[in-house]
């Protein structure tokens, strides 16, 4: 068998990239309807004819300038890694915008396959391709395909592989006229006489100086490479910028898309006249500057209304009785069993791990209806409607991609700034994304709300989901207003622009949402059964030594550690070393709070005994402050650890777990303090 096949799969944002990977490897990436949802490179592999191949998904981005840092991962594997092939996959409805990416990858000289995805969508808008001709103009194959129907992959593939195993490499060179070319054939020669080399093409690297590539500027300053290059490099742009009335790269620009309007002149054929679509309709009303936040909002309440009506009250109580079951099943069977023993058991594995599982159908639900969202492609117009307004008080769009993503995941969303150009813009999302309230969350506010809301209703709608959607905007109101102070004090800097694609709406697809809701949950289970789990068994044995104290006592280590820290919450009304310890586990991950309760308290579930437990401890009000806490404070060691990997560096870290606990704290103080001034207890 001859050797591995390297793939790379490149295309712009929500052109189908995804759907072709999984179409391809078989693997189980989901699939969202809306741009970024790759921002790391993934791996999968095939045997196709008799050759394994190894497939990279690269995240998706619009050119290879290097202006953020997905651009930055996906050019430098096409450089540096050296695959066999590369798959440019193009959104056959937007060809002409997808194609700059394909003119770029061409100038790199590297073996490109052009996918002509989303064929189904284009014959729907009237768009006739003539792949032939475009592959005749372009100079590089084109294969028609359906990726999400899994239709024209296997043809893709003869094509990779008949390309991947011609050793010829694509040899393209655009003309850009004399004044440009004659610079960069002058540039080119300065950099092949360099004694150090960078590691890529000559004239690729000269051409990226005239773009005025800060990657690359940087590059060469790193290296140490002669000041000739660089002052020439000034003198070119000085010259071209005088000869031809304005910057080079603005003019390089313009060639390609010159290039681009004659290799799709006759091939691509497109309705004469603009014809409002389904989703154009739609969008009227979807993305309206006035009614577009409260749709949004409304959508969001609704959600949170449907996750704790059945995700909650109807599916939870299933498992919930399950384990109370278990608990005194364990009780019975163990009766003769050593007491340390049995309160292990009972308490700190059904009572510890039930408490936590229990909240397992509220976050299937959850998730179920964020994956509706993201799939139908409305989480894309959530973002847009949502720029409008971050935009209005100076903090970039993207911020509201990340800050959505992070309802789902505090982690996920600090990850996805990744895709932002701006190191000041960056750097402010990272910071506020752990405001966002996370999945994780939920089911310290499902037990609250449960204990104190739950029958209370206004009008037809829960009181409960009322509290957790106030919780959800209160979440986000905390992270625009520090978004607003890190931007005019840590990170001052130049206003930057969001430009982002609208996909158009599709049905979700029961497959795809089903794999979504299950990824989501399956993280949640995962983190169950280790994490989680760890820190219970932890709590128990903290909560039973030193040997001969009272279980769950004051006494104990873990009552001598939470009574130290008790008074802290005093101001804000749980001032008890239970909830003291709760929210220190909580540090570990959020959803051990409520373990953590049910073990100091020695009940066997979430239900109606650790409910119990809490109206002693709790009042509505203070349940509330607490919830608020649980909200705000310190993220979880997860999220903590993103943040050091994101922005490299350990001091924003504990920036972070600080000034969050230190506003924590004093908006669980306020909600309290002005809650007993108004009468409420």
């Amino acid at each position: 068998m001859k050797k591995e096949l390297v793939i790379a799969l490149v295309g712009n944002p929500n052109c189908g990239k995804t759907s072709l990977f999984n179409a391809l490897t078989g693997a189980k990436q989901h699939v969202g309807n809306w741009p970024g949802v790759t921002v790391e490179k993934k791996e999968g592999r095939l045997t196709f004819e008799g050759r394994n191949i190894t497939v990279v998904d690269l995240p998706g981005t619009y050119s290879l300038g290097a202006y953020s840092e997905d651009e930055v991962v996906a050019r430098n594997f096409i450089l540096e890694g050296s695959p066999d092939v590369v798959i440019n996959v193009v959104d056959s409805t937007n060809i002409e915008r997808n194609l700059y990416l394909t003119t770029q990858l061409m100038e790199m000289n590297t073996n490109v396959v052009l996918a002509l995805n989303m064929m189904d969508e284009a014959k729907n808008k009237n768009i006739d391709i003539d792949e032939f001709k475009l592959s005749e103009k372009l100079g590089i194959h084109t294969v028609p395909t359906i990726a999400i129907k899994k239709e024209g992959v296997k043809d893709l593939l003869k094509k990779t592989i008949q390309l991947g195993e011609n050793k010829k490499q694509l040899s393209f060179k655009m003309d850009y006229g004399k004044e440009i070319e004659k610079e960069i054939t002058n540039l080119k020669n300065i950099i092949i006489d360099s004694p150090v080399s960078l590691g890529y093409p000559a004239e690729w690297t000269a051409l990226k100086l005239l773009e005025n590539d800060a990657y690359i500027v940087n590059k060469i300053n790193e290296n140490g490479l002669n000041k000739r290059l660089m002052d020439e490099v000034k003198t070119s742009i000085s010259t071209l910028t005088k000869s031809i009335g304005y910057e080079p790269e603005a003019y390089i620009v313009d060639m390609r898309y010159d290039f681009i309007a004659e290799a799709t002149k006759n091939s691509v054929k497109k309705p004469s006249g603009k014809i409002l679509s389904t989703s154009d309709k739609i969008d009227k009303v979807i993305t309206h500057k006035i009614w577009g936040i409260p749709i949004f909002a409304t959508i969001m309440f609704l959600m949170y209304q449907i996750t704790i009506t059945f995700g909650n009250d109807f599916l939870g109580g299933f498992i919930d009785e399950g384990f109370a079951f278990l608990g005194e099943w364990a009780s019975e069977a163990m009766v003769n069993s050593p007491e340390l023993l049995q309160s292990f058991v009972v308490d700190a594995v059904i009572g510890g791990m039930g408490a936590v599982i229990v909240f397992v159908p509220l976050l299937f639900t959850m998730y179920f209806l964020i994956s509706l969202l993201e799939d139908s492609g409305y989480m894309a117009r959530a973002a847009y409607v949502m720029d409008r307004f971050m935009s209005s008080i100076g903090l970039h769009g993207k911020t509201a991609v990340s800050l959505i993503i992070s309802s789902g995941c505090n982690v996920a969303g600090i990850m996805s700034t990744r895709t932002m150009e701006s190191k000041k813009d960056r750097m402010v999302s990272i910071l506020i994304n752990p405001f966002i309230s996370c999945g994780a969350r939920l089911p310290v506010y499902a037990l609250f709300v449960s204990a104190f809301f739950e029958e209370k209703k206004i009008g037809i709608f829960s009181q409960a989901g009322i509290i957790i959607f106030g919780l959800y905007v209160l979440g986000i109101i905390m992270a625009i207003f520090m978004g607003k102070i890190f931007s005019s004090t840590l990170f001052k800097g130049e206003q930057s622009y969001f430009v982002m694609e609208l996909p158009p709406y599709r049905i979700p697809t029961i497959k795809g949402v089903i794999i979504h809701m299950w990824e989501k949950s399956e993280a949640f289970i995962k983190k169950a059964g280790t994490i989680i789990f760890g820190i219970v068994v932890l709590v128990w044995a903290l909560s039973n030594l030193p040997a001969g104290v009272e279980p769950g006592s004051e006494n104990s280590i873990l009552g001598i550690i939470g009574s130290a820290i008790a008074p802290i919450f005093k101001p804000a009304g749980f001032g008890n070393w239970q909830s003291g310890v709760a929210l220190i586990t909580g540090l570990g991950a959020k959803e051990a709070v409520v373990g953590t309760m049910a073990t100091v308290y020695g009940v066997a579930s979430e239900g109606v005994e650790l409910i119990q437990e809490v109206r002693q401890i709790f009042t509505p009000l203070s349940a509330i402050s607490f919830m608020v806490f649980t909200l705000l404070y310190a993220p979880c060691a997860a999220a903590i650890a993103a943040v050091k990997r994101e922005t490299n560096s350990a001091k924003w870290a504990w920036f972070t777990v600080l000034y969050t606990t230190v506003i924590a704290w004093i908006m669980a103080v306020l909600v309290y303090q002005i809650g007993k001034m108004l009468g409420f207890s």
